[in-house]
């Protein structure tokens, strides 16, 4: 571990793992290299505690890196590998008629925003990951784009994680991880992996994308895990 600061969040994946060209991390994950007009802090709700170093946003903003993939409910799927090969698949039509969960929760970008009672409606890990035998600890959630980042398998279940495709009673935009995306919200939110296609079961760790360029393994705004080290 060295004492140089991480790189600021933007840009393309230097290691080449971004095939369609696209920002392989996306928008409002904390990966933007601009940002959105009116993206601005405000003071902290009466009565509301904030994560260290964050500060209360009322509006949803968008960082922007690169253009938005264009993931069709048609054709969409996600894919479940677990850590001996074997795989487990779900369509659009498939996750749709899986028990839906309503969530209403707290969300903190590591651009230092949260966001206070987002309301969403998705498909929890605990549901899907039921249908597939693993001993693993360890997850690696991958994008359409390219994206990807690592997380304990215990911090996907536990009703603390979901597959969302619906944001405050709406279909999910495609600017915020639409069709779908992770939503994990007790961790920063470049962990919760916008247009969601896949999650590799681990026995052994091993960093994603932003993990690799110094970002925390786990981050937790609580523990204010921004990089490697904290």
């Amino acid at each position: 571990m060295t004492s140089a600061t991480p790189p600021a969040p933007g840009g393309p994946d230097p290691a080449g793992s971004d095939p369609a060209g696209l920002d392989p991390a996306g928008l409002d994950q904390g990966l933007g290299a601009t940002l959105t007009p009116g993206f601005r802090g405000r003071a902290r709700p009466e009565g509301v505690t904030l994560p260290p170093g964050q500060y209360a946003e009322e509006g949803f903003p968008v960082l922007s890196a690169g253009p938005t993939p264009n993931v069709s409910t048609a054709t969409w799927s996600f894919t479940v590998t677990n850590e001996a090969g074997a795989t487990k698949s779900w369509t659009w039509a498939e996750l749709m008629a899986l028990p839906q969960d309503t969530p209403t929760v707290d969300i903190h970008c590591v651009t230092r925003w949260s966001k206070f009672g987002t309301r969403w409606r998705g498909v929890s890990l605990d549901v899907l990951l039921a249908e597939v035998e693993s001993t693993a600890d360890f997850a690696m959630v991958g994008s359409y784009g390219g994206y990807t980042t690592n997380l304990p398998v215990a911090d996907l279940l536990g009703g603390k994680a979901w597959i969302a495709h619906t944001f405050d009673g709406k279909p999910l935009h495609p600017e915020h991880g639409g069709p779908a995306r992770l939503l994990v919200p007790h961790l920063y939110f470049w962990k919760s992996a916008k247009w969601v296609r896949s999650l590799h079961l681990m026995p052994m760790d091993r960093p994603g994308f932003w993990e690799k360029l110094g970002y925390h393994d786990l981050g937790d705004p609580w523990r204010e895990q921004r990089y490697q080290g904290d």
